[in-house]
């Protein structure tokens, strides 16, 4: 049985801790322990339906290696929620991706502050997080960075 933290399963179905938290205790939705970072747990199968965007099995791979903190799946995860408007969920994956040094998470992060899209509208932090990239070589950062 597969199992996924409980932070990731907020994020990516929009359910409030909670609510899930209420689903585990009338048992419709199961609790595992805890993984190796100390997060609970639960079945993944239980939360696939609920996911708030669609998904395939490739999006689903995303969402595991997300949870496990792989820094290029978050960034792609975060785009893929962009992509779907869900603007919230989508900067928490870019910033997992970002505070681990990610350039195109950081690059896309900081168009998020610069729009204010799924967070508050800050230009001064979103240059900031497109400096951070051109600094590692970002090349979409750095034409930015000139302009």
């Amino acid at each position: 049985m597969e199992t996924i933290s409980l932070d990731t399963a907020i994020i990516i179905t929009g359910i409030s801790k909670r609510t899930l938290w209420r689903r585990i205790a009338e048992k419709i939705i199961t609790r595992h322990g805890s993984d190796s970072r100390g997060r609970a747990t639960v079945n993944f199968d239980d939360i696939k339906p609920l996911i708030c965007i669609p998904t395939n099995d490739d999006d689903i791979e995303l969402i595991r290696e997300s949870d496990i903190g792989n820094a290029e799946a978050q960034n792609e995860l975060g785009q893929m929620f962009a992509a779907a408007e869900k603007f919230e969920a989508a900067t928490y994956w870019l910033r997992a991706s970002a505070d681990q040094n990610f350039p195109d998470a950081m690059q896309n992060l900081g168009a998020c502050y610069i729009a204010g899209k799924g967070v508050q509208k800050d230009e001064n932090l979103g240059i900031m997080w497109i400096a951070k990239a051109a600094s590692c070589g970002h090349t979409i950062a750095l034409k930015q960075m000139k302009s």
